[in-house]
C-alpha cells in the first residue's frame, strides 16, 4: 500500500469516527462500506500482481528472460471511466505483457461497470485477441474474487492461477 493509499484509508476511518460521534449514522456506514470495498480491492489487485510476479519469477528461475516493471499510481481507461491502481509490465524480447488494475478514486474518474469493485486488463500488446478484461467482484463467503469477462473463456468464469500461467506461456510461446 502507498503513502497516499494509507493517508487515504486513515481520512476515512477519522471521517467515519467524527460522523459516528456526530450522530450521522448514515454516513458513518457509508465510509465504513466504502472502506471495506477499497480493503477487498487492495486485497485483490495484490492477489493479482504478486501472483503474475510469482510465475514469473519461478519462469525466470528455469531459464527465461522475462523483464518485469511495476507502477503505483498507474491510470488507464475503460470505457469513458479512469481506473487508478497498478500495473506490470512482463516482457519477453518484442512481446510484452501489460496487467492492469484499479478502480475509480473520485466521483469524475467514473464507475467500475457491471457492479464490480475493480476492474483489470491482462493485455497482449498488439495481439488483442489473446488479451482478458477481469471484474473484481465479492464472493459468496466475502472475499475478491476475479471473474474474466471475456466470452472466449466462459463469461463470468473465476480467475485461477491455471490462467495467469495460461497468459505467461503464451506471452512466452508465441
Amino acid at each position: 500500500m502507498s503513502e497516499l493509499d494509507e493517508a487515504w484509508a486513515a481520512a476515512l476511518a477519522e471521517a467515519e469516527r467524527r460522523a459516528r460521534t456526530a450522530g450521522r449514522s448514515e454516513l458513518a456506514e457509508y465510509l465504513a462500506l466504502k472502506n471495506r470495498n477499497d480493503l477487498l480491492r487492495t486485497a485483490g489487485i495484490e492477489w493479482l500482481v504478486s501472483s503474475f510476479t510469482t510465475i514469473a519469477g519461478e519462469l525466470n528461475r528455469t531459464g527465461t528472460s522475462l523483464e518485469m516493471s511495476h507502477q503505483d499510481g498507474h491510470r488507464f481507461q475503460v470505457g469513458n471511466s479512469t481506473m487508478v491502481g497498478r500495473s506490470l509490465t512482463l516482457k519477453n524480447g518484442v512481446r510484452t505483457l501489460v496487467v492492469e488494475a484499479g478502480w475509480p478514486r473520485t466521483p469524475r474518474d467514473g464507475i467500475v461497470r457491471g457492479g464490480g469493485l475493480a476492474y483489470a486488463n491482462l493485455r497482449h500488446v498488439g495481439i488483442r485477441s489473446a488479451s482478458d478484461e477481469l471484474l473484481l467482484t465479492k464472493s459468496n463467503n466475502g472475499s475478491p474474487c476475479w471473474i474474466s469477462l471475456n466470452t472466449k473463456h466462459g463469461p463470468g468464469s473465476n480467475l485461477r492461477e491455471s490462467d495467469l500461467r495460461r497468459h505467461l506461456t503464451f506471452l512466452l510461446n508465441p
